[in-house]
């Protein structure tokens, strides 16, 4: 049998999603937790990789085992073997052939600004104190929706295949002194939502034109690290699959 697992984590604390030698990895965490509550060796596959210091309010991974498992007893097992800043809120049974990461049809990030010094936001949001044009913001941030190649904002040595991702929404919510921006795609590169970001925070400081970025889009020269903003601004928001790959209890 084949089930997924729903998972938000705090990020702060880990050397982002993947295993890794000689670090923390959410990965780790998990894999090991069910392993002890199952009593044989599992690796679960996650639907993506966060980077270090990015957080999650949703995220899927899949594992396999040959028993039935009660949900309730499952979740409380784990929960209670898994560090403070990790949960597991769900188990769900799917097909064979489902798979976190091939079968998401698009998943959401959210990136939240502060712009007021808040101490109990330190390691929660990015503060950002200078003004800025929230409407040549969107207006930049617009343009993603017509836009597929963003080689422009991906890091170097990654090793994709393509860096075609289909953007289906990009938006600013302004709520009091915190901004959040909302992006959803079919995919995303390592590195791209932050990337995208600083370079929004640009536009909205008018140190580039709304023109500038539709020019760096087309002239497909990686940036680098050069409008990168910090992780801790990060959330992987949510994952979206079709619902026949579920199997209802």
């Amino acid at each position: 049998m084949k089930y997924f697992i729903q998972i938000a984590y705090k990020g702060t604390a880990y050397h982002g999603w993947q295993i890794q030698q000689n670090a923390r990895s959410v990965q780790q965490e998990i894999s090991e937790g069910i392993s002890k509550i199952l009593r044989q060796e599992i690796l679960v596959q996650g639907s993506g990789r966060t980077d270090t210091g990015v957080h999650c309010l949703q995220q899927f991974a899949h594992f396999k085992h040959e028993v039935k498992l009660d949900k309730h007893l499952f979740l409380r097992r784990i929960n209670s073997l898994l560090p403070a800043d990790i949960s597991i809120d769900d188990l769900l049974l799917v097909q064979p052939e489902a798979h976190a990461r091939f079968s998401a049809l698009s998943r959401k990030y959210l990136y939240k600004i502060t712009q007021k010094k808040d101490p109990f936001l330190t390691d929660y949001a990015f503060f950002h104190y200078r003004s800025l044009d929230l409407k040549n913001m969107q207006k930049a941030a617009d343009l993603l929706l017509t836009w597929e190649d963003y080689t422009a904002f991906s890091k170097t040595n990654s090793n994709n295949e393509h860096n075609l991702c289909k953007v289906t929404h990009a938006y600013f919510e302004q709520q009091k002194h915190m901004l959040l921006f909302h992006i959803e795609a079919n995919r995303f590169l390592r590195g791209m939502v932050r990337l995208i970001t600083g370079a929004l925070l640009q536009v909205g400081q008018q140190n580039i034109a709304v023109k500038d970025l539709e020019n760096l889009l087309k002239s497909k020269k990686i940036t680098g690290k050069r409008y990168a903003v910090p992780a801790h601004g990060l959330y992987l928001e949510s994952v979206q699959y079709p619902e026949e790959i579920f199997i209802k209890d």
